[in-house]
Parts: structure tokens; C-alpha cells; sequence
């Protein structure tokens, strides 16, 4: 278990016993994994663990969606308070109905944008667990032949468009990351033994592979945690830049984390250890187009935010600042 992930739990311990945005039902004990847990609400009450500007709008998004909200139940987002999928949903859907405050956020990362395109008609100008219009990337179909958003595909937790000030388009594809931490692991091989190699591999053999190939010296080396999610995540967007999804000239993955947990940046894989001292560096130097892959950490990225140019953020970033108040600290690296 990380530091920070400890860190976050004894402070959730307090939050939930005085935060104004929970009522006083949601501080009982929770249940998860079948054991009581102080840093957990109810599972009646899981629903609190979303904003409440956006709660509703959220569940209703997920749903209509078919969209699977990780260790929910009932349709219900996680009851687990240092959930990385309910903290994405926290900091970026609500962004989702403020295009303007949207552009001013991303700007730093993206100094040409113009202004947002929405992916969903309807549904704002922020998407979760994106997966593609089709299945890119050849994974297995279940015999009911549906594809899921956030379960069993490869998915990525957020996604947006924008039309840059030349009149192209650029999709973003979102990896986030909040209390993970990672082994050591050789993921190549399932629980099932199915060989993850083989899946990959018919990518891996392009011209195109959109990794520097002779960086790698086994193909092996990318099936460590968190380099496998950022292989098939970088697999995603190449793929759909070439197939020109939603009309994008551009697509390419930003991976947004929490700075304070120092550990995410660990080099877990013994085959990519030689490349860098960290995951980002050593993502930097693999990908073949430096612009398809960008970092930014939460606190950097969601701390500069000018909030006073934008007042309609103003219950949001009141929120953020009590539920996840270390953002608004100085980050280790961005």
C-alpha cells in the first residue's frame, strides 16, 4: 500500500466525520470488500461521493451510457472515498458543462486552443471511459457481442475535443491517476493464461507502432503496470488519429496525476529501467511524437486554475478544495 493512499485514508477518516457536503447518514461506517472501513461511506449512500453540482447529471451520463463505475453497485459509483474513477468524475465532469472555463484549464497544456467540440451530443464537452468507435485495437468480444465502457476494453477514463486556432481538431484521450501504486509484476499472462502478448503483438509488428521499437529490448518490458495501460492507451490514440474518429486531426493522451503520490512514478518494469528514472521520462522518450503524450499533475493543472475569471466554478473549486484539499499544494513534479 502507497504512502499516500495511507495518507488519504486517516484524512478521510476526519473529512467524512465534518464535511458540510455529506449528510449526516453518509459518516456511518462503510463496507468494502466485505470489511468495515472508516474512509468508506455506506453502499446505500455511495452517491455522496460525487459533487453534488454534478451528482445527478453524472449518474444519469453513466447510465444512459451503459457505463460501469469500478467497485459499484447498483449503478452507483465506488462507496470507496480514494476512488481514481469517482476522482476524475469529481475534477473533470464538472468542467463538462463550462466550455469557456474548460479552454482556460487545458490552456497551459494546449496554448493553441480555440474552443471545445463535444464528443456526445448533449452530454457536455467532457466523456468517460472512452473506448472508441470501434474496437481499434482487436480485443476480445464477450458472446453478447457488446462492448463495455470501463470494463473488459481498454478504456480511457476521460476524453475531449477542441478545435485548435489552425482549424483542426484534437482529441485528448485522459489516463488519470489518484492513490495507485504498482508492483513489479509481469502482467504478460492472465489468471486465465491467456498470453497478452498475442493480443498486442499484430500492433506491435507495424511500422507505425507508435513507440520507439529500438528503445524496447522486449516486447515484455511494456507488460508492467502502469506501462501496459499507457501502451494500449497510446495504442488507442494512434489508431484513432488514423481513422479520423469524430473528425480529429490529432489525437493524443495526457496523463494527469496526483504529484503527492510519488510512488505512481516508480519504474516497476526491470526492461525499462535503462530508458528512465521515472514512468513520464520513460514514456517521454518512448513515444514516437513527442506532442501525442503530455503529463500534468493534479496540483499544477487544477491549482493554477484561474477560478476568478470563471465564478460559475466557484461551488465546484469550494468543493475540490475541502474534499481534495492537498491540490492546491505544490506538486514533486508535473
Amino acid at each position: 500500500m502507497g504512502r499516500f493512499l495511507v495518507e488519504e485514508k486517516d484524512r478521510y477518516v476526519h473529512y467524512k466525520a465534518n464535511s458540510p457536503h455529506l449528510p449526516e447518514k453518509a459518516r456511518a461506517l462503510g463496507v468494502y470488500k466485505r470489511k468495515p472501513r472508516p474512509f468508506c461511506l455506506p453502499e446505500d449512500l455511495a452517491e455522496f461521493n460525487l459533487f453534488d453540482g454534478i451528482r445527478e447529471d453524472a449518474q444519469t451520463y453513466f447510465r444512459e451510457f451503459e457505463i460501469k463505475w469500478h467497485d459499484g453497485r447498483n449503478r452507483n459509483p465506488s462507496n470507496h472515498l480514494c476512488d481514481s474513477q469517482v476522482c476524475c468524475v469529481n475534477f473533470l465532469y464538472s468542467f463538462s458543462r463550462h466550455p469557456e472555463a474548460l479552454v482556460t484549464l487545458l490552456k497551459p497544456l494546449f496554448p493553441t486552443i480555440k474552443a471545445m467540440i463535444p464528443l456526445e451530443r448533449d452530454h457536455g464537452y467532457v466523456s468517460h471511459e472512452w473506448i472508441g468507435q470501434k474496437n481499434y485495437l482487436g480485443e476480445k468480444i464477450p458472446r453478447h457481442g457488446k462492448r463495455t465502457r470501463g470494463a473488459n476494453f481498454t478504456s480511457a477514463d476521460a476524453a475531449l475535443m477542441f478545435l485548435r486556432k489552425d482549424g483542426s481538431k484534437q482529441f485528448v484521450l485522459i489516463e488519470w491517476k489518484y492513490t495507485e501504486t504498482y508492483s513489479t509484476v509481469n502482467l504478460r499472462f492472465s489468471k486465465s493464461g491467456t498470453d497478452r502478448t498475442a493480443i498486442y503483438k499484430h500492433l506491435f509488428d507495424r511500422e507505425d507502432f507508435p513507440l520507439r521499437k529500438d528503445k524496447i529490448n522486449d516486447f515484455d518490458a511494456l507488460f508492467f503496470e502502469p506501462f501496459y495501460q499507457l501502451m494500449r492507451q497510446q495504442l488507442l490514440a494512434n489508431e484513432m488519429e488514423k481513422a479520423k474518429e469524430l473528425g480529429a486531426d490529432v489525437v493524443s493522451l495526457l496523463h494527469i496525476a496526483a504529484a503527492r503520490n510519488d510512488q505512481l512514478n516508480r519504474v516497476t518494469s526491470p526492461g525499462l529501467k535503462h530508458i528512465g528514472d521515472s514512468v513520464t521520462e520513460v514514456w517521454r522518450s518512448l513515444v514516437r511524437k513527442p506532442d501525442r503524450f503530455q503529463t500534468a499533475s493534479i496540483e499544477n493543472l487544477f491549482g493554477d486554475f484561474e477560478i476568478d475569471e470563471h465564478p460559475e466554478m466557484q461551488p465546484w473549486w469550494d468543493y475540490a478544495a475541502s474534499r481534495y484539499s492537498w491540490f492546491m499544494q505544490v506538486p514533486r513534479y508535473s
